[in-house]
């Protein structure tokens, strides 16, 4: 049996006209009421983060000889303010036994090297002159007990 098409549309059509919820989607919803401008407080603006520049770091340059001479890669370096305990800068030598770190102008610093089999050797680093860096060379001595 079919059912006939125009029943269909007549009670779409009643749901639409007789159900306030369906007539009220269909009006434009009234502008919000504004607040008169003298009544708002401007917030002040934050003012825009400066980027860090390395322009006045202090650039710590050295290179690590084992005892007989020869570069010596792979030596763990750290440095710390004088006045802290805690180690904030951290690296190794390259393959040439070189390296090269950052730090902020305006403090001493202690740098302390070590290598597995070798005496820990520490230099004081004034970072607080007018030089922008410092070039240290270091030879490792084996530790104590051990064969050179």
């Amino acid at each position: 049996m079919k059912s006939p098409g125009w029943a269909v549309v007549v009670g779409a059509a009643a749901i639409f006209v007789y159900c306030p919820a369906f007539s009220r989607a269909q009006q434009p919803s009234p502008p919000p009421p504004q607040a008169p401008a003298a009544a708002e407080t401007p917030v002040p603006a934050k003012p825009p983060k400066e980027k860090y520049s390395h322009i006045q770091d202090f650039l710590v340059i050295g290179t690590v000889f084992d005892p007989k001479g020869y570069a010596f890669p792979g030596v763990e370096l750290r440095i710390r303010k004088s006045n802290e305990k805690k180690y904030r800068w951290d690296s190794y030598t390259n393959s040439r036994g070189e390296f090269a770190v950052r730090v902020p102008r305006g403090s001493d610093y202690e740098m302390v090297i070590r290598a597995k089999g070798f005496m820990d050797q520490t230099r004081a680093l004034d970072a607080k002159t007018g030089m922008g860096e410092a070039r240290i060379v270091f030879r490792m001595e084996p530790a104590a007990g051990e064969k050179k």
